[in-house]
């Protein structure tokens, strides 16, 4: 399949590749092309400025988060029905781990993806030198994927008298240039935080960039560049027609829907509580869809604004975000705080990551110095350091499986000027490039809280088993609203029935009725793997043992079918 794409990438950070890549943005959107955007490397800022400011999907690709094929999966799932899609780089265009592996790179990425680049090069206070560094990047590429540049920083005149000569030396197209102006300078607060009257006049402001951008560079080069991308062979993925999903579980909503020709089932899947507000903001759009894809409800909630949990939800995702700015307000808000805190009391499963965790302490000291009231989950103080604590790509490995059943690690990144009194010690991070390895997260059956942010497309099966979590906590729910069922109770909750088959099974044992009522019951193909007794003469199905579709976790899927029936 044939994707337009393109990379604007640069010699080094600040060269004016996230003004390139917001300006070529919103000229393609205001062409009235469905554009995509993606970020390399783990960068929360930039995607969430392309969607709120630019109104354009946005996600992350990270060639050491995930290897080659699930890169392009990732990649092609989710760009096949665009129109045009925008790599953003990161750093240099050569500059992976640690500055010196190329997985994590932009030219990685655009490898992996047969991407084609865009360089974009400050050319401040040059002249002629600019070939020789032009010159040495088009060498370095191997596989040829530069195939334009841009110049920032440098006047139209100036411009129109070195683009020949770096044309005719370098074979390379030279495809414009922004001058220097105040306006073409976007502020990294900006990127991050948007306060609601400064949200119209950032948006007015890259208008007016755009508008130049086509002026000074031509969009239509850059577009017959895009278009030139090879076509991208897609690696197998799911579809919303396969009955499989990527763990090889049966999608039993599927086949339970084809057995039963139209009969309704209940929604079973657990609902999972996600703080998204000012405050927490910080999510990889793939963490969430992964969540979603393997059976999860998703509600959002804000810990600024309301006072309880989303009703019904069985577990609590907070990411990061920017608690230390919003301190003063999560602390007022003390209704939530409480209900956060009775949340993890309760055992309800809990996943926190930095300003999540964070907002755990009991206190947050910020940088001013002022100490504020947090959820106090976590008996510790969470307080501002002046300095970056840690920072860049890290591998998780679990000291005691908890939420990593297969033994193997999650790829993940650390980004914070804060520090803890209790930091965890439950999980060892390892840096890829020197191996150094130190202790993290607070961690048990139900909670993964720690200043670590993770991607989960790296280890699907920390998205798994924190649904199966979930679903565990649905079930003690669902028990505590109607108790244990057993062959006593679940007679007397169905007592006004005529059970025809309760005097069948009576007397064997702990049996839960409740199966007896399912749907497929009196399908010989139930596909449950039934146990059959002979009692009286007669064969009696038992579905003790049943492993589809109704295993523990349903239990209300069946009362719900049963109340339709009454």
């Amino acid at each position: 399949m044939r994707i337009n794409r393109v990379m604007i990438a640069a010699p080094k950070s600040g060269s004016g590749k996230t003004v390139v890549t917001c300006a070529l943005l919103q000229v393609l959107k205001d062409y009235g092309l469905k554009v995509a955007s993606y970020k390399c490397g783990p960068d929360y800022i930039d995607p969430m400025f392309h969607e709120k400011i630019i109104d354009v999907p946005a996600k992350n690709l990270d060639t050491f988060f995930t290897d080659k094929e699930k890169t392009r999966e990732l990649f092609h799932n989710s760009a096949k029905k665009m129109d045009f899609a925008v790599f953003e780089g990161v750093m240099g265009l050569y500059d992976g781990l640690g500055g010196v592996r190329k997985e994590g790179s932009s030219y990685h990425l655009a490898e992996v993806t047969k991407t084609p680049i865009v360089l974009v090069v400050d050319a401040k206070g040059m002249g002629r030198s600019i070939i020789p560094l032009i010159a040495g990047f088009l060498n370095y590429d191997k596989k040829h994927l530069i195939q334009g540049i841009i110049l920032n920083r440098m006047s139209k005149g100036y411009y129109e008298t070195l683009k020949p000569l770096i044309e005719e030396e370098l074979q390379i197209r030279l495809l414009g240039f922004l001058p220097e102006k105040e306006e073409l300078h976007i502020e990294s607060r900006h990127l991050g935080l948007f306060l609601p009257d400064e949200v119209n006049h950032i948006k007015e402001n890259l208008q007016a960039v755009s508008e130049l951008f086509s002026q000074t560079v031509s969009v239509a080069c850059i577009k017959e560049i895009a278009e030139s991308a090879e076509e991208l062979e897609s690696d197998e993925t799911l579809t919303e027609e396969s009955l499989v999903d990527s763990y090889g579980d049966i999608n039993h909503e599927k086949t339970v829907s084809d057995l039963m020709k139209g009969v309704a089932v209940w929604d079973s899947r657990p609902t999972i509580a996600v703080a998204k507000d000012e405050a927490f903001c910080f999510y990889y759009t793939d963490n969430i869809h992964l969540l979603e894809e393997h059976g999860a409800k998703i509600r959002y909630f804000s810990p600024l604004r309301d006072e309880k949990l989303p009703e019904g939800c069985h577990a609590l995702l907070i990411g990061g975000g920017y608690p230390e700015v919003y301190a003063k307000q999560l602390s007022t808000n003390t209704k939530m705080r409480e209900a956060v805190k009775n949340a993890a009391e309760n055992k309800m499963p809990i996943v926190a990551e930095c300003g999540g965790f964070m907002y755990l302490h009991s206190f947050l000291i910020d940088k001013e110095g002022l100490c504020y009231d947090m959820a106090g989950v976590i008996q510790a103080t969470c307080f501002y350091t002046g300095k970056l604590v840690r920072f860049g790509y890290i591998e998780l490995r679990e000291k005691q499986k908890h939420f990593l059943l297969n033994g193997e690690g999650i790829k993940g990144h650390e980004f914070h000027y804060y520090d803890s009194t209790y930091n965890g010690a439950d999980v060892i991070a390892v840096k890829p490039v020197t191996g150094k390895e130190y202790a993290c997260i607070i961690e048990d059956k139900t909670q993964w809280i720690g200043f670590p942010h993770l991607y989960y497309p790296s280890n699907p099966a920390f998205a798994r088993a924190f649904i199966d979590k979930a679903k565990v906590y649905q079930v003690m729910i669902e028990e505590r609203k109607y108790g244990k069922v057993s062959m006593e109770n679940s007679y007397r909750f169905f007592e006004n029935r005529n059970c025809k088959y309760f005097p069948c099974h009576k007397g064997m044992g702990d049996l839960n009725c409740l199966f007896c009522y399912c749907p497929l019951y009196l399908r010989e193909n139930c596909l449950g793997n039934p146990t059959y007794i002979e009692k009286d003469g007669r064969k009696i199905k038992v579905c003790t043992n049943c492993t589809f579709p109704h295993q523990p976790e349903n239990y209300d899927a069946v009362i719900q079918i049963l109340k339709s029936q009454q």
